[in-house]
């Protein structure tokens, strides 16, 4: 992967050149069976009356045929790289340092120009009544913050490259100005480590990369200053919460005093990006110890419990899943290895590690439509103490990052050699990455079904049959292979039914369709912003939540989740947008969808 040109030291002198960038722009399937056609009356007539070499014969050697034939039709349809790869080695293809298939993908204007009006009818009510605050209310046409003692902002930093990829100089000015005289971080109260870095530090560094306003990087710098003593812990993981104006580390009580996976492994491109910028190691040596640590403590499996002990540094048990406390130490692990264009080998191996976890251990097929599923392992300690793990098939809406996720893998990590072809060929990945891509393509699928609803929008977590649910299919209409778990027709809606304006599933779908140039990826896009443009707008102004995707007409909850201006509107707007917009070869996205720069690091892990 190519190291990303805009990268560069301060004192870079294409600086210049980037600013006025910034001011035009941010388990298995079942396979079909083969009916055989020679039924004991066919088989008799074919073999005649005289046996020998007669007409009879020779229809049952042609019947023979046809049903060999058509046996291997459907394996090779099922997975065509059992002809194609044979024929590429035995032609020489993937020795002869041809230029792999390239393409561009145009924008679709009217598609993604619509996206972008979302996004202005999302901001300006949020400017209009609550700028400055953390979060919005766009029922109550009002603001709130995080904290008694203040905000930070975190809609305003959460949005700006958004704003400048969108190339929206007005909305930015405006929010530039306040960052430049409102913003303030001496707000002596607990806020958290891990969601304080993601969007605000995150969204500051990707603001500084896009703008080269040195505003931008310096508040990043203090931020980051008053988020280290979070790290002073005996394993070096950092605390759950930090006080920004004492600039003390805190537990969070809710947890009892540990922290999860996630959350501690989740601060590394930001804080490996901002070193890089300041020539400060400091941020460097805090991120890249808690990966020595959670290296040293991993389990065989390479999965990982959501909780960790902050004192030794060890897992807890815990329950494992890759939805919420567990989602992002998977996308960060291959992320790492982007992020330092491919040089960190040990995160390879350990994103490799974990991979082979997830398909061992969590990847399942539905019971009707084979859909492919992620489960959750949740332990049980039985009578006399020992402890054993159950499989619960439930997937968060969290998970649908994956699909994407694992794609991406499949053509860097999982590559024979790079760049590959668009959509790649099978024989330009290895057997892992071939499994990566095939897995991703079908998790991609079975997150669009669980957008099989009332409204459209897919449910914040959904379970998966299996025979011992004794479920009645009849009931409330549901879907055959998933269900909201204790939602019933006419009841209060349940939690897991509410859609809070996630992005997940469009993240995947930005992704799947940079990598395969597919259409389909395009118009699943469009049909789930429509879906949120009927049922989460606010015509005065913003987007809401919705508590029951399976009720028309809807109930809302009065909340803008930041992550809409942030992520979802983001990468709808990069689904349709040109795709020299964001390169994925020069870019990694934060889990909060800031994109950060691939850089070639002039220092590597020792561990």
């Amino acid at each position: 992967m190519a190291a990303e040109g805009g990268v560069r030291k301060r004192n870079n002198a294409e600086k210049a050149k980037a600013k006025a960038v910034a001011a035009d722009q941010a388990g298995e399937k079942q396979p079909a069976a083969a009916e055989n056609g020679a039924t004991k009356e066919g088989t008799k007539a074919a073999r005649g009356s005289g046996g020998g070499t007669g007409a009879g014969s020779s229809s049952f050697g042609t019947l023979l045929v046809v049903v060999l034939l058509s046996v291997v039709c459907v394996f090779v349809y099922r997975d065509p790289s059992l002809v194609l790869d044979p024929l590429s080695e035995f032609l020489g293809l993937e020795e002869t340092g041809q230029v792999p298939e390239t393409r561009s993908f145009t924008a679709d204007v009217e598609k993604r120009d619509a996206v972008v009006s979302a996004f202005k009818h999302a901001w300006l009510a949020y400017e209009r009544d609550a700028m400055g605050d953390d979060e919005y209310h766009p029922i109550s046409h009002k603001g709130t913050n995080l904290t008694e003692a203040g905000g930070i902002g975190y809609t305003v930093i959460d949005s700006i490259d958004t704003m400048l990829l969108m190339g929206l100089h007005d909305e930015y000015a405006r929010a530039r100005k306040w960052v430049e005289t409102k913003m303030s971080f001496e707000r002596d109260a607990n806020f958290n480590t891990f969601e304080t870095t993601i969007r605000v530090l995150g969204g500051l560094l990707s603001a500084y990369h896009f703008s080269q306003d040195e505003l931008f990087l310096e508040k990043a710098k203090e931020l980051a200053d008053r988020i280290m003593p979070a790290f002073d812990t005996p394993s070096g993981l950092p605390t759950s919460m930090i006080n920004l104006g004492q600039r003390k580390g805190a537990m969070s009580e809710d947890n009892q005093n540990l922290v999860s996976t996630a959350e501690v492994s989740t601060l590394q491109l930001e804080l490996r990006y901002l070193s890089y910028l300041t020539d400060n190691d400091v941020y460097w040596d805090a991120a890249e110890r808690v990966m020595r640590v959670i290296k040293g403590a991993s389990l065989t499996t390479g999965l990982a419990s959501i909780f960790m002990n902050p004192e030794d540094g060890r897992f807890v048990l815990s329950a494992i899943r890759l939805g919420s406390r567990g989602d992002s130490y998977y996308e960060y692990l291959l992320k790492q290895y982007l992020q330092t264009n491919l040089s960190e080998l040990v995160y390879q191996e350990m994103y490799h590690g974990a991979i082979d976890g997830i398909h061992a251990h969590l990847i399942k097929k539905s019971e009707f439509a084979r859909l492919t599923y992620t489960s959750e392992l949740v332990p049980e300690r039985g009578p006399s103490g020992q402890i054993s793990w159950r499989l619960m098939p439930k997937q968060d809406h969290l998970v649908c990052f994956l699909g994407g996720s694992l794609m991406l893998g499949a053509v860097t990590s999982g590559a024979h050699a790079l760049p590959v072809s668009v959509p790649p060929r099978p024989g330009q990945l290895t057997a892992t990455g071939k499994r990566d891509w095939n897995t991703g393509v079908e998790l991609v699928e079975t997150c669009m079904r669980t957008h099989d609803t009332a409204t459209g929008l897919s449910p914040e977590i959904v379970h998966f049959r299996i025979p011992s649910d004794n479920l009645d299919l009849a009931v409330g209409n549901m879907p055959q292979d998933w269900y909201i778990k204790g939602a019933k027709p006419g009841a209060p809606p349940v939690y897991d039914a509410r859609y809070i304006l996630r992005p997940e599933t469009v993240e995947s779908l930005f992704l799947a369709y940079r990598l395969t140039g597919d259409e389909k990826y395009r118009r699943y896009g469009w049909d789930i912003f429509s879906a949120i443009e009927k049922h989460c707008k606010i015509e005065t102004g913003g987007y809401a939540s919705v508590l029951n995707v399976d009720a028309v007409p809807v109930e809302h909850e009065d909340k803008m989740e930041t992550f809409l201006m942030s992520e979802t509107l983001k990468y709808l707007y990069l689904l349709f947008e040109d795709d020299s917009v964001v390169p994925l070869n020069k870019y990694v996205f934060n889990t909060e969808a800031h994109p950060l720069p691939i850089f070639n690091p002039t220092r590597h892990a020792n561990f």
